[in-house]
């Protein structure tokens, strides 16, 4: 498993072939910046490995390998959870929850809190819009699937408000899930939305 380490990307989180010195920006996060603040994950999507842990964890009924996952995004993820508030799992549909019966990020979410004691708030967002599976879909189309997905529900913006958030996922692929849903985080009243994921595609920095 190619493990994602520094130099990489501050906002991305995407590596580069070269130390070029801290703070330095990729030139995709100068040409199109997130929504979230800044982007961190364990290893690259597209290995092996990493791919099928996720598979595995997401499709497979393998509970278990959300402990150990959760540590290594603990680890993956420090500079950012460092003063973080609370840890908000990506949400999955009513619909979609009830045929895999689990969602992956909330597992993913309460590894991480048992192992830095960051509180895993589950319920400051909620996905409002039964979308298409984003496989196989362009960039332009994951972004229109996903808009208005999600909502951070009026009774937790008092939660939101000011406080620094962790949005935790299992995969980034083209950050079109991760947009709308920071910045679903960000209307309900964040100061602040980071993303840590256990695997992300990486294609160029």
């Amino acid at each position: 498993m190619r493990f994602i380490e520094r130099p990489f990307c501050d906002r991305l989180g995407t590596p580069f072939e070269q130390d070029l010195g801290p703070g330095l920006l990729s030139l995709q996060a100068i040409a199109d910046p997130p929504v979230f603040a800044r982007a961190r994950a364990v290893a690259r999507f597209e290995d092996g490995p990493a791919r099928r842990l996720v598979h595995r964890l997401k499709y497979s009924d393998r509970g278990e390998l959300a402990k150990p996952m959760g540590r290594w995004m603990a680890r993956a993820g420090a500079d950012i959870l460092a003063g973080a508030d609370a840890l908000a799992p990506v949400p999955l549909h009513s619909l979609r929850l009830w045929t895999r019966r689990f969602n992956q990020a909330a597992a993913l979410a309460q590894a991480i809190a048992a192992e830095t004691g960051t509180p895993c708030e589950p319920f400051l967002l909620a996905r409002v819009k039964a979308t298409q599976a984003q496989v196989g879909l362009s960039r332009a189309q994951r972004a229109e699937n996903v808009q208005g997905a999600f909502r951070a529900p009026v009774e937790a913006q008092g939660r939101l408000k000011g406080r620094r958030i962790v949005l935790v996922d299992d995969v980034l692929t083209s950050g079109a899930t991760a947009n709308a849903a920071a910045r679903a985080l960000l209307r309900g009243g964040a100061a602040q939305v980071d993303l840590l994921v256990f695997a992300r595609v990486v294609t160029s920095a």
